[in-house]
């Protein structure tokens, strides 16, 4: 068994940020385990340009971006094991994980940080009539099908759901010779970046069609078509509003979802939201010891936000390593009146610094104000030209605020039109 005092479980950007800065606070020993074959989760795949602009100043790739964060890495003594697939976290921080060249092996901890990512909704989480032809894939394989792998997945496109990565698909696509006939949105309104939807949609004349899905797809060996239609209120179909478009590839970003097996086998209260771990502002989970950041915990528009919350874990993985995070008093955050979630979930209000609490809207709103309010006293109320889904916000809990409040106290979000 091999003793260390942080095993990051996850070697993309949220693993290495929260890794690098636990090594800044002074951590000696700590490992990274990431089941890829290289550093660098999912970025490696993203070659568009968008990463960087908060964090950096500039604007990179997504090579770029993780390149940076694994030039750092590599010139420290953190232990890297790729290639290596953790199998379980036992109550006392025990993690076993496996891979070709040791074989079984055990990392005993002080405190882990989960950093596992998301992955893509499939197909089968869908319900969609027809056969299984070739030709159906998410938009995150497709990704790896152009960029990675280097070959194209079809000539004639549709693309179900409006999340960044079916948005970024859409061009990529495009730029790479096939005709992207349409993206569809089930929802009212786009689940991405305005920019994105700007940059790849707009910029290239792709429509996107709202309240609209696929209800059908057509072919026997290879896709042939779908049928779209409209959907209604209650996301029903629209009889008469059916439309055939042949296409020989239907590519899905129809949401991510937490890769929290693991959070779940150790007994991590999980969120029913962001299907991801309850945390407090320096992101421990109730299990002692275990602090979660990144898309493992909620999933972010933008890499720079997933640094900046690894960072926040891994200073807090630090301090409870070595015996400056004590208990306090904490209280739970709550959104309504349209808030659909906030993380952290619970904050210590005997902390000294300010923290930020990130949520997202269940709908679009223009012109509404966002209101922080505790025990009937509002705390905070600015008015923002635009909310939407697709969008994460923040705002912001100073130390001022958090000591006039006692343990039976309740940090409330909403949206007030």
């Amino acid at each position: 068994m091999f003793a260390y005092d942080l095993v990051v479980v996850g070697g993309g950007p949220a693993g290495m940020a929260a890794a690098l800065k636990a090594k800044e606070e002074g951590v000696e020993k700590i490992v990274i385990l990431e089941r890829a074959e290289t550093l660098g989760g999912i970025l490696e795949q993203c070659i568009h340009t968008g990463f960087g602009l908060h964090y950096f100043g500039e604007e990179l790739s997504g090579p770029e971006y993780a390149g940076r964060f694994i030039e750092q890495v590599e010139k420290t003594d953190i232990d890297v094991y790729t290639d290596t697939m953790v199998l379980n976290i036992s109550e006392d921080n025990v993690v076993t994980a496996v891979n070709n060249n040791e074989g079984l092996m055990q990392f005993k901890a002080i405190a882990v940080v989960l950093a596992m990512g998301c992955r893509e909704r499939p197909r089968g989480a869908l319900s969609i009539a027809g056969s299984r032809p070739a030709g159906i894939m998410t938009a995150g394989t497709a990704q790896k099908n152009v960029n990675i792998d280097g070959y194209m997945p079809g000539k004639k496109v549709v693309i179900l759901g409006s999340g960044d990565i079916g948005l970024i698909m859409a061009r990529r696509m495009t730029l790479e010779g096939a005709e992207v006939k349409v993206v569809c949105e089930l929802m009212s309104y786009s689940g991405g970046l305005q920019r994105n939807i700007v940059q790849c949609l707009d910029d290239f004349g792709i429509p996107l069609r709202l309240s609209c899905t696929v209800i059908k797809t057509h072919g026997k060996d290879r896709l042939e078509g779908v049928t779209i239609a409209n959907v209604d209120e209650k996301l029903q179909p629209i009889p008469g509003t059916e439309e055939y478009i042949e296409c020989d590839t239907l590519l899905l970003s129809v949401g991510l979802i937490p890769e929290n097996e693991l959070s779940k086998d150790v007994g991590v209260e999980l969120d029913r939201v962001t299907n991801g771990p309850v945390v407090d502002e320096y992101r421990e989970t109730l299990q002692p010891g275990i602090f979660a950041c990144g898309n493992v915990l909620q999933v972010h528009d933008l890499v720079d936000y997933v640094t900046e919350e690894s960072q926040i874990a891994g200073k807090g993985a630090a301090d409870y390593i070595f015996g400056k995070k004590k208990g306090g008093t904490y209280i739970n955050t709550k959104g309504i009146n349209g808030v659909r979630y906030i993380v952290p979930q619970r904050v210590n209000i005997e902390g000294e610094e300010s923290l930020k609490l990130y949520f997202r809207v269940g709908q679009v709103y223009k012109g509404a104000k966002v209101v922080v309010e505790c025990d009937g006293n509002i705390l905070s109320s600015k008015k923002k030209i635009k909310l939407a889904p697709g969008e994460m916000e923040n705002v912001t809990i100073t130390p001022e605020m958090l000591k006039n409040m006692n343990k039976d106290s309740e940090i409330v979000v909403r949206v007030e039109e």
